[in-house]
């Protein structure tokens, strides 16, 4: 092989590694769709292509088959369990809240107050918090985004706290940025990486907002659900999932 073949090979490779990398992109396995300027009748068919607040369109591909590639994972994700499955098409919501969906009266505060609280709050409603923030770190491999291994095909968790000198495992509830959401924010020039938002945030406080989900996988590891686990690391299993605004903002 010469020179000039062996370099062409190089390049088509690094390519064809963005590609299968790059969700934005769209491949003969994708389709677009597009709806009209408000949110689906429920919240199963829940990748769209909307219009921003800027009446600029906001672009979602969604794949024609659900494929374990990270790249074609389908909204319920390659979980086996239906309720697993239709818990995954909540926390894949790529489209925002509009003012009408908001309970203005959840705070972080209430979101962490003792007590049973699955039916606290609803899967419907999204919210607007203020919390400092403890850690952000990359989630797992897991079956919402076809347990991709690439980091930035999986969740950012960001740990919120109300009080940076109080920090019990009890104190922390957990906000999530998603791929399809970061890739959003990239169309608008944004970087929601998981190392650029630790970069930007950690050890701040922070107003972020998006959809309320109640991540019943982990129920078990809430203080609120399950008191008294020496092994909780989390206040309650609801989540802000995933979250369509993060800025910097003051402590009072």
């Amino acid at each position: 092989m010469n020179r000039s073949n062996f370099s062409f090979l190089s390049v088509s490779l690094l390519i064809l590694t963005f590609l299968l990398h790059d969700c934005g992109t769209v491949s003969s396995e994708e389709k677009k769709i597009t709806v009209q300027n408000t949110k689906p009748a429920n919240d199963k068919n829940v990748l769209v292509e909307r219009q921003g607040a800027g009446k600029e369109t906001i672009k979602v591909v969604i794949p024609d088959s659900p494929s374990v590639d990270s790249c074609g994972c389908p909204p319920e994700g390659n979980a086996k369990l239906e309720h697993v499955r239709e818990l995954n098409k909540f926390k894949n919501r790529a489209f925002f809240p509009d003012s009408s969906d908001f309970n203005f009266s959840i705070t972080l505060s209430k979101l962490l107050q003792p007590g049973e609280d699955t039916k606290r709050w609803s899967n419907n409603q999204a919210a607007r918090i203020k919390g400092y923030v403890w850690d952000v770190k990359p989630g797992g491999m897991e079956t919402v985004n076809c347990k991709a291994k690439d980091k930035i095909m999986r969740d950012t968790h960001i740990e919120l706290v109300l009080n940076p000198m109080k920090t019990d495992k009890k104190d922390i509830m957990v906000v999530e940025i998603t791929p399809r959401i970061r890739h959003l924010m990239r169309e608008r020039g944004e970087d929601w990486s998981t190392s650029a938002i630790r970069s930007r945030f950690l050890g701040r406080w922070v107003v972020v907002e998006g959809w309320m989900m109640l991540d019943v996988e982990h129920t078990a590891q809430a203080e609120n659900t399950n008191p008294g686990r020496p092994r909780n690391w989390r206040g309650t299993a609801w989540e802000l999932h995933p979250i369509t605004t993060i800025k910097e903002t003051t402590r009072y």
